[in-house]
């Protein structure tokens, strides 16, 4: 019998059927409540992180040009800042920083990747001598010896920079390819792949993310080392600082290390963009 409402009478009247999608409903563990949201990835990079050092170096470059130019300087800080001097410098600083630096990669990358395959496994403890002996030595008595070998010029000062700049990229490179999971490359072979394949399609890109480490750092390496060519007649920013120190003329001292300190952070910045850019995304770490 039906009530003028028109439910069965006694009855509590007919529901309608619970969804049946899964997130609406009880959680397996039983407590009734729906699983949470997965995390949104966060960034590894934001904009403050990006623009910070270049902001801070465009300050500090600015202030040190306005003080500069209300600075009452003689004759002979003049006549080392001026006509063209300071971009000299710095020009060649820029080259030799970038030479010995595609050296540094054609030298250390391949001879880690020889040295990790299974023929030359033996010449690895002797290479890795050999290039802690490098980076050991102090870079100035190394220049020296390569000054008296093969006289003054940028030859001596780029093999004395490279020669200390090898030993980063070349362990981060052994490391990296030795770190590689093996499970991955016996599947990798697995599948048909040849040993060049699995090289450059499976470890290289495994390896990435630590030779890039080694490369930053060689670059800051050859940023600071090649302060030192000045001494093998090689140029670049360590001559405005041997002229403020022989001259004691503070300004032409300070233009130089400020520019060497200011090119050695410019360069690590932008290494470290490029190790973001050209890390491999399946790399990237999760939240």
């Amino acid at each position: 019998m039906r009530t003028s409402s028109g439910r069965p009478e006694g009855g509590q009247g007919t529901q309608d059927p619970a969804p049946t999608d899964g997130h609406d409903g009880p959680s397996d563990d039983g407590t009734g409540a729906a699983p949470p949201p997965t995390a949104a990835r966060r960034p590894r990079v934001t904009w403050r992180k990006l623009t910070f050092l270049p902001a801070a170096l465009i300050a500090v470059l600015l202030a040190t040009w306005l003080w500069f130019e209300q600075a009452d300087l003689d004759a002979l800080t003049r006549n080392a800042l001026s006509d063209g001097q300071v971009s000299k410098a710095l020009w060649q600083h820029i080259e030799l920083t970038a030479i010995s630096t595609f050296f540094v990669l054609i030298i250390a990358i391949p001879l880690g990747i020889l040295l990790t395959r299974p023929r030359f496994r033996r010449a690895a403890p002797a290479a890795m001598a050999l290039a802690n002996m490098g980076q050991a030595t102090p870079a100035i008595g190394l220049l020296a010896l390569l000054v008296i070998w093969l006289g003054i010029g940028r030859r001596a000062a780029l093999i004395g920079i490279i020669a200390y700049a090898v030993l980063p990229v070349l362990s981060n490179t052994i490391a990296g390819l030795k770190a590689n999971d093996p499970t991955l490359l016996e599947a990798a072979r697995g599948i048909g792949m040849s040993p060049l394949g699995v090289l450059t399609r499976v470890e290289l890109p495994l390896a990435v993310p630590l030779i890039l480490a080694g490369v930053r750092t060689a670059l800051v390496l050859n940023v600071g080392t090649a302060t030192l060519a000045t001494f093998g007649g090689g140029g670049g920013l360590g001559v405005l600082i041997t002229t403020g120190i022989t001259s004691q003329r503070m300004p032409v001292l300070v233009v130089g290390s400020i520019l060497t300190v200011a090119l050695a952070l410019l360069v690590d910045w932008l290494a470290s963009l490029a190790e973001l850019l050209l890390r491999p995304r399946g790399l990237e770490a999760g939240p």
